[in-house]
């Protein structure tokens, strides 16, 4: 009984239900994006003496998508309503609190993570900063953990998969941000610039996900959509390790060797996956649409 009920909740549930406050809030972040953007376009980034509304910029509109993301696929946490509520709520007031201080602080020429002002707003301002990336990381801990359970799994089998691949690469890209904040900047070593392993894991978050929505609109079997699914996962961690590796020898990502390559392969196998995954669900919209038409 207990199955049968999560299957109807399963097939009632939709991307983003529930959580339009989520998605309104990641939407602002594409609004503050498109602000800073416009500042830098006219104004150049660069704000005297610290600051940089270019930074803000990326941060928006990457944050932006984060929040946008999690909105989708929180529905088929197999949260309770007190639980999800008291996620959104937590996460929304933490998301605000970023955008806040990345960009009013570089507005105003100040680095909000890194702070060199002696004043005390701007130190409390920074300080609270990391103390909020720190709750980010630990809620969003929470709601990956809520994937692994079996009752997510029997709703949606293999989105919850591929959710699973996309939080551990999530937790990557969260180690990655540690390591900037440890390293009190981006760079290391001689080339090696730990944004591209921060920000690229987080992209599992729609990459994965995105096959297997597509897998589950085919008309294989249960093995085959989730063999494309594993193979989109584990594909992109591969790729993921291999910046990471080549980042922590100080090298660039973007050089003619062996680390870059395996990444690059990586990933085109992953979207090779999709492009699978893609393909067959088309033939089965295109087969139903003709049966529909000689049906009528």
């Amino acid at each position: 009984m207990e199955g049968y009920n999560d299957q109807e909740a399963a097939r009632k549930v939709r991307l983003f239900e529930g959580e339009k406050s989520l998605v309104l809030t990641g939407l602002l972040g594409f609004i503050l994006a498109a602000v800073c953007g416009v500042w830098t376009l006219i104004n150049g980034g660069e704000v005297a003496p610290d600051g940089d509304v270019s930074k803000a910029f990326s941060f928006d509109a990457a944050l932006g998508m984060f929040i946008l993301s999690t909105a989708a696929i929180v529905p088929f946490s197999g949260m309770g309503k007190r639980s999800r509520t008291w996620f959104r709520r937590v996460y929304i007031g933490l998301a605000l609190y970023s955008y806040g201080a990345e960009t009013v602080q570089n507005f105003r020429g100040v680095n909000p993570r890194f702070v060199e002002s002696d004043s005390i707003f701007d130190q409390t301002v920074g300080n609270i900063f990391t103390f909020v990336a720190l709750f980010l990381v630990l809620f969003y801990l929470f709601l990956g953990a809520q994937f692994f359970r079996a009752k997510a799994y029997r709703l949606r089998p293999e989105l919850t998969l591929s959710v699973r691949y996309a939080m551990i690469a999530v937790v990557v890209s969260f180690a990655a941000g540690v390591w900037i904040s440890a390293n009190e900047g981006r760079y290391t070593g001689a080339d090696g610039n730990i944004i591209w392993l921060h920000g690229l894991g987080f992209h599992a978050l729609q990459a994965v996900p995105l096959v297997a929505l597509l897998a589950e609109r085919t008309d294989a079997k249960a093995s085959a959509r989730r063999a494309l699914i594993h193979i989109a996962g584990t594909a992109f961690l591969v790729g993921l390790i291999a910046i990471g590796w080549q980042t922590k020898n100080g090298h660039p990502i973007l050089e003619w060797s062996m680390l870059p390559l395996v990444a690059g392969f990586s990933f085109l196998i992953s979207l090779a996956a999709g492009a699978v995954a893609l393909r067959k669900a088309v033939l089965v919209h295109r087969s139903a649409t003709v049966r529909r038409g000689v049906g009528a």
